[in-house]
């Protein structure tokens, strides 16, 4: 009987809001990965949470399966019918062996054991498969709102990150990542928001929760008339980007 891992459940909580204001990945950045490989049959998404990446893989694969397990994530992803979803840890994702062309972490490997992971990795990719892991930190917005932003990540809710948090601040540097490694291009998402888009999104992160959850007050409202009077009108539009952060490699014995 496989052991049963225990997961850091984050993000159940506000899984709508997750599913309604997080940002979407460049579709570059799938047909980038699609090309590391010869065979398009069958693709993992990994902790695949609301289904943003798995969406963004389904052109390019015969199926894709998108696993993670918080079964609140699962219910409120993107339906779509190349797309399989489950719940599913990453150490133990009940996948057979050698039949993975293309697996995908993203916004993940942080919550992850690395050693099991790798493991099932090993396990369930084809040879000549790929792994990509890639992350999004501090996001970065146009105009005044900049500052004020730069304050609330890094000292008003600092504090109530997970500890995990250091690895996406670090740009996943310091993840052990034991496969030949390919060097991918730069990418970066981008959105053109709202100020409600923009507070919608910071109330999903798992700090602003822990700091409501701690405190029994919303962090948001120490900044938010601050940051309407930088943005202007509110129906306003601007250029909010995220620098990915990518791991990739061939997946060796």
């Amino acid at each position: 009987m496989a052991e049963i891992i225990q997961f850091k459940d984050h993000f159940s909580t506000q899984s709508g809001d997750y599913t309604r204001y997080r940002p979407g990945y460049p579709e570059g950045l799938f047909a980038w990965l699609a090309a590391q490989t010869e065979d398009h049959d069958i693709a993992w998404d990994c902790g695949c949470g609301n289904g943003q990446a798995s969406v963004g893989l389904a052109p390019y694969y015969q199926q894709v399966i998108a696993t993670d397990p918080s079964r609140q994530q699962i219910e409120k992803a993107t339906p779509n019918s190349r797309i399989r979803y489950a719940v599913a840890s990453a150490e133990h994702s009940g996948l057979a062996d050698s039949c993975i062309d293309t697996i995908l972490v993203a916004q993940a490997l942080h919550w992850f054991d690395f050693a099991r992971f790798y493991e099932e990795v090993r396990r369930v990719a084809k040879p000549g498969a790929v792994l990509m892991a890639l992350s999004y930190g501090e996001l970065q917005v146009s105009g005044p709102p900049a500052a004020i932003l730069s304050r609330f990540y890094h000292h008003i809710i600092s504090r109530y990150w997970p500890p995990e948090r250091r690895y996406v601040d670090d740009g996943y540097t310091s993840i052990p990542f034991p496969f030949a490694r390919i060097d991918p291009p730069p990418f970066a998402m981008q959105a053109e928001w709202h100020l409600g888009q923009l507070l919608g999104y910071l109330g999903t992160w798992s700090a602003v929760a822990e700091y409501r959850r701690m405190n029994g007050r919303d962090p948001l409202a120490l900044v938010e008339a601050e940051l309407r009077a930088a943005w202007g009108d509110a129906a306003q539009v601007r250029l909010v980007s995220w620098p990915l952060a990518l791991l990739a490699g061939h997946v060796t014995a």
